[in-house]
């Protein structure tokens, strides 16, 4: 008797997986999540949120000031400055060191 409920167990959990995973297959299939007006163009706005943003009050404020857009540029060129000093450090001494302030000068 307790292997006629241990397999009728197994069946049950089988069947709830291959349903489950049945289920999850077809809802996939039905809604990719992309409403595309031709092939490339997919952009779409979420829900509660205007088509075209310029102009509203979602636009991005501060990309019209150059001190904003320069900073991405400034703190890519002073990552580079620390890294050469840091294979400069490496190729005199062989041993690599992280932090900058620690590099003799």
């Amino acid at each position: 008797m307790t292997a006629f409920r241990s397999s009728s167990r197994l069946a049950a959990i089988v069947g709830t997986a291959a349903c489950i995973s049945l289920g999850m297959s077809l809802s996939a299939v039905a809604y990719d999540g992309q409403h595309c007006k031709e092939p490339g163009v997919c952009w779409e706005p979420q829900p509660g949120h205007p088509e075209k943003i310029a102009g509203s009050k979602y636009d991005v404020k501060g990309l019209e000031d150059p001190k904003e857009v320069a900073k991405q540029g400034n703190s890519e060129r002073a990552m580079e400055e620390r890294n050469r000093k840091r294979v400069d450090n490496f190729k005199k001494t062989g041993k690599f060191v992280y932090e900058v302030d620690q590099l003799p000068k």
